[in-house]
């Protein structure tokens, strides 16, 4: 089976609209909606940026973007939980996906710079 990230963040991305789509639209939703729908989505675009990137720097920096951006959607996940308890087994499988891509950014982050001290 081939391992791609860049089609299992726009996966992710897809299901977060998926669920989004079912829950209620009331004033409170709507500016969790918006939160949660931004953060997410921008974890991919971001990924797909770092995979063009046109130098080691700017790769660095969509991948600390992705980083920042997968914390940000975990935070409204849960809060999203929160105000929404009929949706927490969704949400909290969308946590966990997001807590693995954390992992696999930071992993990513470490390795950058493991390689550039040895560079050195």
């Amino acid at each position: 089976m081939k391992y791609d990230l860049e089609d299992r963040t726009k996966n992710f991305s897809k299901n977060i609209i998926i669920l989004l789509r079912e829950i209620r639209k009331d004033e409170i939703n709507r500016n969790l909606i918006s939160q949660l729908i931004r953060s997410a989505t921008s974890i991919g675009a971001n990924y797909c940026e770092a995979n063009n990137a046109s130098s080691n720097k700017d790769f660095k920096n969509k991948i600390f973007i992705c980083r920042k951006e997968i914390q940000e959607t975990k935070y409204w996940i849960e809060i999203m939980a929160q105000s929404n308890p009929e949706e927490k087994d969704k949400l909290r499988k969308l946590w966990l996906e997001a807590h693995e891509f954390a992992l696999i950014f930071n992993k990513i982050s470490s390795t950058m710079k493991q390689n550039q001290k040895a560079d050195n």
